[in-house]
């Protein structure tokens, strides 16, 4: 994808990932780009540091009305949408101990935000037979994600529902990627870090914590490409293949590296 003259929506647009997302789409020439956000107010800052192409949106993306109304506004004021970021995320830092309602929340925002944004977007991308979705999914959905248990669970998932999404529609136009980068500087990995959450030491021991304009850059080539998983740091593929191989040697290395920074 050239994302010259394209309209773009992200949601989790206010901040880390998202944020460089727009400014960077910005850059590259797009006509429009709807940072979208829960938090109205920090949306519209980040619009307004992007220029004049940038528009704000409030969204709560765990509403699918919201969601639909969020297209459909899009959809009317620029005639089309050429790109949707899913982006929004959450993490809990827990494992089985977490509450029903903290799973249902990282459920919710990181699975079903993505059927909700396919949903919407779907009819008028495959009548034009063409389209492109990114889903923010995290190294962590093929990997794992070191004390949060439902953190690895709904970015597995997610990364499962982009995958379906690809075989099932790439021949009616549809492009999908799956952006699944390791650390990156954002408010999530730095709260982690701060508390002393263990996910977050073991992001930071296993390799560069990237800042998120690095990730928008990996974004725009991989997009460039129509890669299906665009992976920031490329140590990520090589983690994959060893966990492929040889899960059992795979877990023990991640026991390892758990126990030495547990000492």
């Amino acid at each position: 994808m050239n994302l010259t003259d394209r309209v773009v929506v992200i949601t989790g647009g206010a901040g880390g990932i998202g944020s460089a997302l727009a400014r960077r789409f910005a850059a590259e020439g797009a006509a429009a780009v709807v940072v979208a956000d829960l938090d109205a107010d920090a949306a519209r800052a980040v619009a307004a540091g992007v220029g004049p192409v940038a528009r704000p949106a409030a969204v709560d993306v765990t509403d699918e009305e919201q969601v639909r109304a969020l297209v459909a506004d899009t959809e009317r004021r620029y005639g089309r949408i050429d790109l949707f970021c899913a982006n929004a995320g959450v993490a809990t830092s827990g494992g089985v101990e977490v509450d029903d309602a903290g799973w249902d929340r990282a459920w919710r925002v990181n699975v079903l935000s993505h059927v909700y944004a396919a949903r919407a977007v779907l009819p008028a991308m495959l009548v034009r037979g063409g389209g492109y979705l990114l889903h923010t999914c995290s190294a962590a959905g093929v990997l794992t994600a070191v004390g949060d248990a439902p953190y690895t669970t709904t970015k597995h998932a997610a990364v499962g529902f982009a995958e379906w999404l690809s075989v099932t529609y790439r021949d009616q136009g549809l492009r999908v990627s799956a952006l699944c980068p390791q650390g990156v500087d954002t408010p999530m990995l730095a709260e982690g870090l701060a508390a002393g959450h263990l996910g977050a030491r073991v992001i930071a021991a296993s390799g560069a914590v990237l800042a998120p304009d690095e990730v928008a850059d990996a974004v725009v080539a991989g997009l460039a490409e129509e890669r299906f998983l665009i992976l920031p740091h490329p140590e990520v593929a090589a983690y994959a293949r060893r966990r492929a191989e040889d899960p059992d040697g795979w877990q023990a290395g991640l026991r390892k590296l758990v126990r030495r920074l547990r000492a």
